[in-house]
């Protein structure tokens, strides 16, 4: 392994993408007397989040790639976030597209002020409102702390937190309705692990983060939660030299089943999101099959 991990994208304006006229009944003639058919937005009858649009960082592939496919299933348009994974996201857009959702790739690097600023940018040129964003993208080091740079606590804590408040603060102005800000955190915000201190440190900063920005934004109708999520075997994991023992660990102790999937992590992204998730707001939400509570 590398001193420094590679950046990973483990796993963050709407404008509609023109009315359209619903599919009419059996019989119905255009030329038939009496009034013109009612023009509208069809994905109004496409799920829960119809007419949404979201923003997932890091969205490329793993959990990020789960969670803009769960939120566009529901019938929300997509800003997909990558940083160097162009033809996943690309790749991912086509699929959401396929679904009759609106979906564009968006380069950045969510800790670079700059970088998010170019990436706002870019999604203002095809959406004018944003009413969901999932911070997801991470990065990190794994080494024991005695051996950390304060190299390395910038990038965890630039990454993994601070990038949180960047792109809220890119995003409120655009979440005129109010809207969600859901954070990606992980277990070891709150246990001690090996090699996994300063990424733990950012995590535990992240959801600290959380919730004084869901204090800020509550009178504004924008709820912020924190999704944790326990072992999941992603193209991430694979960067960890305990793995295997990880996983051993979750399947051992999980009593939900032995195996956390992204697309379960995905799904309680997806409950935050809904209507009757609005007074959740500064909360943690756990999603590790029960691991936790096992000893």
């Amino acid at each position: 392994m590398t001193d420094v991990a590679p950046e990973r994208e483990a796993g963050d304006n709407y404008r509609l993408s023109g009315l359209r006229a619903c599919p009419q009944p059996p019989g119905f003639q255009a030329d038939s007397p009496g009034p013109e058919p009612r023009i509208t937005d069809c994905r109004s009858m496409s799920g829960p989040l119809a007419g949404k649009v979201a923003l997932v960082t890091g969205a490329s592939r793993g959990i990020g790639r789960a969670i803009a496919r769960k939120l566009a299933s529901a019938g929300s348009d997509v800003a997909v976030n990558y940083y160097n994974s162009y033809d996943e996201a690309e790749s991912l857009c086509v699929e959401l597209r396929a679904m009759g959702r609106a979906a564009h790739a968006v380069q950045g690097s969510v800790g670079i002020p700059e970088s998010v600023a170019d990436m706002f940018a870019e999604i203002g040129k095809h959406f004018d409102r944003l009413d969901i964003v999932v911070s997801n993208a991470a990065s990190g080091v794994l080494k024991p702390a005695m051996e950390m740079s304060l190299k390395h606590w910038r990038w965890c804590m630039e990454t993994n937190a601070f990038a949180l408040d960047l792109l809220a603060q890119r995003a409120v102005p655009l979440m005129r309705d109010g809207g969600r800000i859901i954070a990606l955190s992980s277990l070891g915000a709150s246990r001690a692990m090996p090699d996994y201190g300063f990424i733990g440190a950012s995590k535990a900063a992240l959801e600290s983060l959380v919730r004084t920005l869901a204090q800020e934004l509550g009178p504004r109708m924008i709820r912020v939660n924190t999704v944790s999520a326990g072992v999941v075997d992603t193209d991430a994991l694979r960067y960890f030299p305990n793995r295997e023992q990880l996983l051993s660990n979750f399947r051992e102790r999980s009593p939900a089943g032995p195996v956390l999937s992204p697309d379960d992590v995905a799904g309680a992204v997806y409950l935050l999101c809904l209507p009757e998730a609005a007074m959740i707001n500064g909360h943690t939400l756990v999603v590790d099959g029960g691991f936790c509570i096992s000893g």
